[in-house]
């Protein structure tokens, strides 16, 4: 894929929609391609994590044990950014991640990003207003749950 079909791409991420052409370029470009075939693991349940990965074609599913079996907990297509969290600390990997299809992705590492945060600050206070939101819905999500667990 060429800089600028990179850069289309990473305007479909929420995180990175609004950046500026700069910003996504040096994303773009320091960014490394992996294709991966139908039924191969992208990232397995608490590994360490230093990246991020954009779904830029295909399908990913991430699996947990539940039971003894591995549950599916989401499925992921074009636009999606897995791992988000990896980008900004150590942390290990919540699930397993497996192509339900052949597959093309771009990992971003955790240096790159901090380098963009490092040279674009303006793009921190984005990403704290994302994490935010996201903290609030998943917060009113087991909130819903209450009655269920007393």
């Amino acid at each position: 894929m060429s800089l600028e079909s990179d850069i289309a791409v990473f305007e479909t991420v929420p995180l990175f929609a609004g950046l500026s052409g700069d910003q996504l370029r040096m994303l773009a470009f320091g960014s490394e391609h992996r294709r991966l075939r139908q039924g191969e693991t992208l990232f397995r349940l608490a590994a360490r994590s230093d990246a991020g990965f954009v779904v830029v074609s295909g399908e990913v599913e991430l699996l947990r044990p539940q039971g003894g079996v591995q549950v599916a907990v989401g499925r992921f297509g074009p636009g999606s950014l897995l791992g988000e969290l990896a980008l900004l600390t150590e942390t290990r990997r919540p699930a397993t991640a497996v192509t339900l299809t052949d597959c093309d992705l771009i990992r971003i590492t955790r240096p790159l990003f901090r380098r963009m945060l490092e040279e674009y600050p303006e793009i921190a206070g984005k990403l704290y207003d994302i994490l935010a939101e996201d903290l609030a819905r998943m917060t009113a999500d087991i909130l819903a749950l209450e009655d269920r667990f007393g």
